[in-house]
């Protein structure tokens, strides 16, 4: 199973954004975590409605994340992201195994599984202070962003798997 690119661009704004005490431009967020710009706009757009993030226009502008959404699981986030859709589409192109395939019991049952997991972690608990080292890593408030790489057109996609 993977995560679309659009929910893994969300969960590291997230991080980004809630390990940072002050607000933060996408142009910093998109170079701090290598990722398109225009993508990264449209991520923050999605988490400012989903009430991850709040942001301010202008030239002090930026976002922020929203201390509130430190209770909001991750589950919830991949759920907004990823939508309820299925694993695997048995309709497009129409399957032949369709009327006596458990596979795809199956494989709702796993993406319920894996989505349960994540229903016990909060966005606060990937950032947490006594988490480790991850979010002396994170904060973006110390020194200027690093360059963007020069042509990477996109992102890596999480892997939802054990050999991640």
């Amino acid at each position: 199973m993977k995560l679309n690119r659009s929910t893994d661009m969300a969960l590291r704004v997230a991080m980004f954004t809630a390990a940072s005490r002050t607000r933060t431009t996408v142009d910093d967020l998109a170079a701090r975590l290598a990722l398109p710009r225009s993508h990264v706009a449209k991520v923050v757009q999605r988490l400012q409605r989903l009430g991850v993030l709040v942001t301010v226009r202008g030239r002090a502008g930026g976002t922020a994340f929203v201390p509130a959404a430190a209770e909001m699981t991750v589950a919830q986030v991949v759920r907004a992201f990823e939508g309820d859709g299925e694993v695997v589409s048995c309709d497009q192109p129409a399957c032949p195994l369709r009327a006596d395939c458990l596979l795809r019991v199956e494989l709702r049952r796993a993406r319920a599984a894996f989505l349960s997991a994540l229903d016990e972690v909060r966005l606060g608990d990937l950032v947490d202070a006594d988490a480790g080292p991850l979010p002396a890593l994170l904060t973006i408030d110390s020194g200027p962003p690093s360059p963007a790489p020069v042509g990477r057109a996109e992102c890596g996609q999480a892997r939802l798997d054990s050999s991640a």
